[in-house]
């Protein structure tokens, strides 16, 4: 049985919305002081945005509004547990004799605002203990001895800073941050400064808890999320919390259309997955037009009176879910369909997979371990290791001295024994190798070889600023040629892909065979291969050179179905002008992202390739 591959329809621009469009910085503004208002329920924002006046600005902004008793914490990229959650005091333990706890960060924090920079990077453990750290609303420490339950509520500000597709924040951060805002298109002469003040964020907190909304609100967000294709509930719960916050910030009790319109720009809009589909129903047939109404001032008036009320007769819902529609950008709908297509396709392999080692890379934490052949004693964790057994260890050392007739050596102040030894382990990415295979067939040549090359051309050019490396496949005629080996050479590169001639037959069997072997070879040496195959999928050249377009066929799946089974991250480019079926068929048995481009120049393909991996 086989795993259905996943076709990309073509994707639509989002029809425009007749709802009121907004600012950027004036949401963006609007989102700080919604934070301010309630870090806790909001739980944070993310902010996509790179280091500059305009980012400065907004987190000046924060911290203007923020209460001045209210922490405003920066969490360290590569932070350790110990300082994250709190752990043992080393410096008063040893002076002590027993072990004194210190509090981590997360406890710092406590009614105010936390800052990860750079969040694309976190660490998987350290996203994990913010993420259960803002479910549960306390740090449960147990580590070094010690195990404490600490009560903790804070906002975080997620700076996402990745210049590509390959840098993503943890699902878990995205998920659990209620708001996400976009600073990267706002100058900085559009950044006015904002009319919110800390007065009136103070007297915002103070109304909070009597603010109440009805059951529409509560249908309408939901009603809304489920039409975008906001799958978490999660995300329902946030716009809900948002809505609350806007309310009180506006100085109202009961949360109104204004409230939860602007939960739905700041919560649901930027995670919207697809648009309503909205077609009248089949069997109804459409009036003709009454000719237009002679124009006359007493009309105009009529139909500026009617605006109003035909604005206040629509439900809250179509309401909230046109504003949430204007407040989607443009580009965002065709990225998110292939992102999601990534999501459900890619079940195995992964660009730039980590390896443990012990020599070189990001620490990791440590391990128990034994120093030596290039791996270096953690001084500061093995004495952390040692310090609660002092005690014991002392008691055990003065009854071996009484039993042995007392001893005139001086005891050493801190016991270390081989138990307690830590080496530090370390994380590094292993080298990507982007495979392009490439159809150079007389069916592909007449189709889109030319627009395939210019496509191929950009994503070279992608790689080699990434540091990955590049190899090329071509196949025509009787059989498959490795132009490229591996290399991070762009010209190479660039001078194989434009003396690549087009014509003859399609060997397609015989390029898998020759990917499947170069792909091994690579993971062999610790490299982590992506397959980028543009084809036509027509084959007509059988495994052993021979025509035939049904054991070519039967020949390329076979092929496909042991490239398969090297759980590599593959993706198939159907570069014919209208989908075709072969195609398709391979990708099912490659279990491989399908991607039609049948109107897609060099630029649109190159996009959506970055897109899609």
């Amino acid at each position: 049985m086989t795993t259905p591959a996943v076709t990309a329809a073509p994707v639509t621009p989002p029809a425009a919305a007749p709802a009121v469009r907004y600012s950027p910085w004036d949401d963006a503004c609007l989102a700080a002081a919604l934070l301010a208002v309630d870090p806790a329920g909001t739980a944070g924002v993310v902010v996509k945005a790179f280091p500059g006046p305009v980012r400065d600005l907004w987190l000046d902004l924060i911290r203007e509004l923020l209460p001045p008793d209210a922490p405003f914490r920066r969490i360290p990229l590569h932070i350790a547990d110990g300082r994250l959650l709190g752990g043992l005091d080393l410096a008063a333990t040893l002076r002590s004799g027993r072990p004194v706890a210190e509090r981590g960060l997360l406890v710092e924090a406590d009614g105010g605002v936390l800052l990860l920079a750079m969040a694309e990077r976190v660490a998987r453990n350290t996203a994990a203990h913010l993420s259960v750290t803002l479910d549960a609303g306390e740090v449960y420490l147990e580590r070094d001895g010690l195990t404490a339950r600490t009560p903790t509520r804070f906002g975080l500000i997620a700076l996402d800073e990745s210049a590509n597709d390959d840098e993503r924040l943890p699902h878990t951060l995205v998920d659990r941050l209620a708001m996400l805002i976009d600073l990267s298109d706002i100058g900085w002469r559009d950044a006015v400064p904002s009319d919110y003040s800390a007065e009136q964020i103070l007297s915002a907190r103070e109304r909070l808890p009597r603010v109440t909304a009805d059951d529409e609100v509560i249908q309408a967000l939901c009603g809304t999320a489920l039409v975008l294709g906001v799958d978490s509930l999660r995300s329902s719960l946030a716009a809900f919390a948002v809505a609350r916050a806007a309310a009180a910030l506006a100085g109202r009790e009961q949360v109104s259309t204004e409230d939860v319109t602007a939960a739905a720009r700041l919560v649901l809009a930027p995670r919207a997955t697809r648009l309503p589909m909205v077609e009248p129903p089949p069997d109804q047939d459409v009036p003709e037009q009454p000719p237009p109404p002679e124009q006359n001032d007493e009309n105009d008036e009529q139909n500026q009176a009617d605006t109003p009320d035909q604005q206040l007769d629509k439900p809250l819902e179509d309401q909230v879910l046109e504003a949430a529609q204007a407040a989607i950008p443009p580009h965002l709908l065709a990225e998110l369909q292939v992102g999601a297509l990534r999501g459900r396709s890619r079940t195995h392999g992964k660009s730039g997979a980590q390896q443990q080692g012990s020599l070189r890379g990001r620490p990791a934490g440590t391990r128990a371990g034994d120093p030596g052949a290039g791996v270096r004693l953690n001084v500061i964790d093995t004495l952390r290791a040692a310090a609660p057994w002092q005690k014991i260890r002392r008691a055990e050392r003065e009854a071996m001295q009484a039993a042995a007739g007392g001893s005139a050596h001086k005891p050493p102040r801190v016991e270390v024994r081989h138990d307690d030894f830590r080496i530090t382990r370390y994380k590094q990415r292993s080298e990507t190798t982007t495979i392009f295979v490439v159809d150079a067939s007389g069916s592909a040549a007449l189709h889109r070889l030319a627009e395939a090359k210019g496509a191929v051309e950009l994503l070279l050019a992608d790689c080699y600023v990434r540091r990955d490396r590049v190899a090329m496949i071509a196949f025509r005629g009787a059989g498959a040629e490795l132009l490229l080996p591996p290399t991070r050479s762009l010209v190479r590169a660039k001078r194989s892909l434009a003396g690549l001639p087009g014509g003859g037959g399609t060997p397609l069997a015989a390029a898998l065979d020759a990917t499947f072997e170069l792909a091994d070879n690579i993971k062999r040496r610790g490299g982590t291969p992506v397959v980028i195959l543009l084809t036509d999928g027509r084959a007509n050249v059988a495994r052993d050179g021979t025509g035939g377009r049904a054991q070519a066929s039967e020949d390329a799946l076979g092929a496909a179905r042991v490239l398969r089974s090297a759980q590599l991250t593959t993706l198939i480019i159907d570069v014919s002008p209208r989908p075709r079926p072969e195609a398709e068929q391979l990708a099912k048995e490659m279990n491989a992202l399908y991607l039609p481009l049948p109107h897609a120049d060099a630029q649109v393909l190159s996009h959506a390739v970055k897109a899609a991996l």
